[in-house]
């Protein structure tokens, strides 16, 4: 199996570099993790709907040059389908059990993502209705995919 994560922006604070690293690491067990950032796109902090629809066109059009034409993509957003830690694993595991080798979860900058990226997404998945930083679901991410492997092989893993 192999997982790619795509964000958007540089991952710049050391204690979310640590648990991302700790994660990715884990996982290693399980699958071949890679992890691309692309550049964000630089904005002042007042945007027009048409300037915000610019950044995230710009920013999606660098989300999909790193997607493999055959992956089945799932895009973080917050309008997404929610599962549990439980759902998520079976999920996974039906994927890879159908064929699937290649999964990328995308991740968008602090405005979201473009249409053009959820049209090439197979799914969305959601963590929730709060905002979270991008930064910060990376980490969230690599957890509960890391936890899905866990559940899936029977292995234990704290609740």
């Amino acid at each position: 199996m192999n997982i790619t994560i795509v964000t958007v922006g540089k991952l710049k604070e050391k204690y979310l570099k640590m648990g991302i690293e700790e994660y990715a690491k884990r996982l290693g067990a399980y699958a071949k993790i890679e992890q691309i950032e692309v550049p964000d796109e630089k904005a002042p902090e007042n945007l027009s709907d048409a300037d915000m629809e610019i950044v995230k066109r710009k920013e999606g059009e660098r989300i999909l040059a790193k997607i493999h034409p055959d992956a089945h993509v799932i895009s973080l957003a917050i309008n997404g389908k929610t599962r549990s830690s439980e759902e998520l694993a079976a999920h996974l595991n039906s994927l890879m059990t159908y064929g699937t080798s290649k999964i990328v979860f995308v991740i968008g900058g602090s405005l979201g993502l473009h249409e053009d990226v959820l049209k090439r997404s197979n799914e969305q998945l959601s963590f929730g209705k709060m905002t979270l930083p991008h930064q910060l679901m990376k980490l969230v991410l690599l957890e509960q995919v890391y936890r899905s492997f866990r559940i899936i092989k029977g292995e234990p893993y704290h609740k």
